[in-house]
């Protein structure tokens, strides 16, 4: 299924005139690291520490977190390495790879997450745009440049059970938050730099699947990433793994997503950076700037590129080269009314497929906290454009206007879109600018 997608992505890639922009929506140059799409050869990155030749066993009912952790730090002190996950299932709480150690799980290899909380470690970390006490992931890289992750095999967070204990709670307190229901996420990486996952199976997360953390020059490649959307609480059959981002990406810069493949039962690609009345003045948060999202495939998901709902500023972002066909949104800029916000340079180029909203503009108040500030900045989001847009909608412009934030310049250029909702309003965007609309066949100015 995945390589059929991919193959439709890459034909209509080819045959349309391929539209690659060599400025990032402000103007400024985008730097040639972007057009990066080769592997790490992961047969340069010094020696390989296959886990099963130090006592670690393929037993997938066995919990081997200590052993598999000596294997790392071995490969650490004897000046860096790569720690191989060989065929078979090995369990694991939360591992942590140091400076100039990698991971490679090869075909047929499954790195597997314990199904109890008790097995990751409770420590300082970041989570849902705050630095707080939580639980770490499965896979932990800190301050470790030059990091790569490697498939073809997979890493699983076996997150059935803890799915169903978050929907059980939700039964029992329809107001429970994400993080009173402990969960680990899948991969986190943080304070690092040169960091590449690629070919990697990526499944099953109890939380968010990947997040990285005030990183820059970061690169996923090739990656399949899948969480359940339905059927995982009996009681309720509808439902999915819940949170189960397939990247947040947040206070982090130069950032790369390529040839991916997203189905997960919340957001895909995710720009956080902090959240709260003074979220702007909190070192800890920040902006995300430069951020490229091209040539993928998304199943079903919740927003294809979410910005917020814990995101304090976000800048010079392209979603480009994409297809979607059971996406609930693709661009959703989330308006936190408790948080100062300014999204600009914003640009959604050749995306194709179907979807319910594609462009969202809306307050988000889940969980949230408003407090007095005085000098309180007005949220904005500003210069996003859509350009070559060939989409069947259920609501192509799905926009509100509201006191809490300003919206302005925004442009449609060259789309051409079927919609059930015929809701496009210029008059809600200040500075609206429409070239070649076309919306169920009709020329809209």
């Amino acid at each position: 299924m995945l390589l059929m997608l991919l193959i439709a992505v890459t034909g209509f890639s080819k045959s349309k005139k391929r539209m690659v922009r060599p400025l990032f929506p402000d103007g400024t140059p985008i730097p040639a690291w972007f057009s990066d799409t080769s592997r790490v050869d992961v047969a340069s990155l010094g020696r390989q520490y296959v886990v099963t030749d130090y006592g670690v066993k393929p037993d997938s009912t066995l919990l081997q977190t200590e052993a598999l952790q000596r294997v790392i730090d071995r490969a650490a002190n004897d000046g860096g390495g790569v720690v191989v996950i060989p065929r078979g299932t090995f369990l694991s709480g939360s591992l942590f790879f140091r400076q100039g150690t990698h991971l490679l799980v090869q075909e047929g290899g499954r790195l597997k997450g314990s199904d109890r909380i008790r097995d990751f470690k409770l420590l300082d970390t970041r989570m849902e745009g705050q630095s707080i006490k939580y639980f770490a992931a499965l896979v932990n890289a800190d301050g470790v440049d030059g990091f790569t992750i490697s498939g073809p095999g997979t890493i699983d967070g076996n997150g059935h059970l803890y799915w169903e204990e978050f929907w059980i709670r939700r039964q029992y307190n329809r107001q429970c938050t994400n993080l009173e229901a402990m969960r680990p996420r899948l991969t986190y990486i943080s304070n690092s730099t040169n960091v590449t996952v690629q070919d990697v199976r990526l499944v099953n997360s109890p939380f968010w699947t990947n997040h990285v953390y005030h990183s820059d020059h970061v690169r996923y490649l090739g990656c399949y990433i899948y969480a359940p959307t339905e059927n995982v609480f009996a009681a309720e059959p509808q439902r999915g793994a819940p949170s189960s981002d397939a990247i947040d990406i947040d206070f982090c810069h130069d950032v790369l997503v390529h040839g991916c493949y997203m189905h997960v039962n919340d957001d895909a690609v995710v720009l956080k950076g902090g959240k709260g009345t003074w979220a702007d003045q909190d070192p800890k948060n920040g902006p995300n700037y430069n951020i490229i999202i091209e040539d993928c495939v998304y199943g079903k998901v919740h927003g294809c590129l979410t910005l917020g709902s814990e995101s304090v500023h976000d800048r010079n972002v392209i979603l480009r080269h994409c297809h979607a066909e059971q996406a609930n949104r693709v661009l959703w800029l989330k308006m936190r009314p408790d948080t100062p916000q300014h999204y600009e340079y914003v640009s959604v180029e050749d995306f194709t497929g179907s979807c319910g909203s594609f462009l969202v503009v809306r307050p988000w108040t889940q969980f949230f906290k408003p407090e007095d500030r005085a000098d309180m900045p007005l949220s904005q989001c500003n210069n996003i454009t859509l350009i070559r847009i060939n989409m069947t909608c259920k609501n192509f412009f799905d926009v509100g206007a509201s006191d809490k934030y300003r919206l302005t310049d925004f442009t449609f250029d060259s789309c051409n879109v079927q919609d059930e909702a015929c809701a496009f309003d210029s008059s809600i965007i200040e500075n609206t600018v429409v070239r070649q609309l076309t919306v169920n066949g009709v020329a809209v100015k």
